[in-house]
């Protein structure tokens, strides 16, 4: 794997061609991976550490940076509110979609990437030095996952089962309502009616 700045796209290319190896790919790559072992495919994605080598963390923080910067409210603040909104959207989406197999593997990464830029811009534009993983930064507070441990091996996983799980409660509530609205056949309604009737 090459030690220069690259985009996170080759890494996660690189590491989808590297063999089946995969825990010397992990050790050589500063990458982690999940068995989707609905598809049978690997899932890989950045530890937090390797992200910041990427083109793509300094696109990320730029971005971020630029969404604060454009409102009023504190960074802290702003950056709070952000990380709940796009972790609520993210699960609506995953419990709206028709493969959350797919969607995870779609998303996951994308969510993971941009959660940690936030954390990174937020302590860029107060001076203080990059989030290192043994201090949770304010703005993940009151984040239900601890996004820096096993340098973001749980928080990936974590989040894997959660939106899965959206999916899946979304399919139970769905399910129930349309058994709610069956019609009732006439033989339960006489039925009904005869019970009524000796009351």
């Amino acid at each position: 794997m090459s030690a220069t700045p690259t985009t996170l796209a080759d890494l996660l290319a690189e590491a989808d061609a590297a063999g089946h190896d995969h825990a010397a790919t992990e050790k050589n790559s500063g990458l982690q991976h999940i068995h989707n072992h609905a598809t049978g495919s690997i899932v890989w994605f950045p530890t937090w550490k390797k992200f910041r080598d990427t083109t793509d963390w300094n696109q990320a923080v730029d971005v971020v940076t630029a969404d604060f910067r454009s409102g009023s409210a504190p960074v802290e603040k702003w950056a709070t509110a952000f990380l709940a909104g796009d972790l609520a959207m993210l699960l609506e989406r995953a419990a709206a979609a028709s493969d959350a197999n797919t969607f995870v593997e779609e998303n996951l990464t994308l969510h993971l990437t941009r959660t940690w830029a936030v954390a990174d811009a937020v302590a860029q534009e107060n001076g203080m030095d990059l989030p290192n993983g043994s201090i949770t930064p304010p703005v993940f507070a009151g984040y239900p996952y601890d996004v820096y441990a096993q340098d973001g091996g749980v928080f990936a996983t974590t989040l894997w089962n959660d939106i899965i799980d959206a999916r899946r409660n979304r399919a139970l509530t769905e399910e129930a309502a349309r058994k709610a609205l069956k019609p009732v056949s006439r033989k339960a309604l006489k039925n009904a009616a005869r019970k009524a009737a000796r009351r």
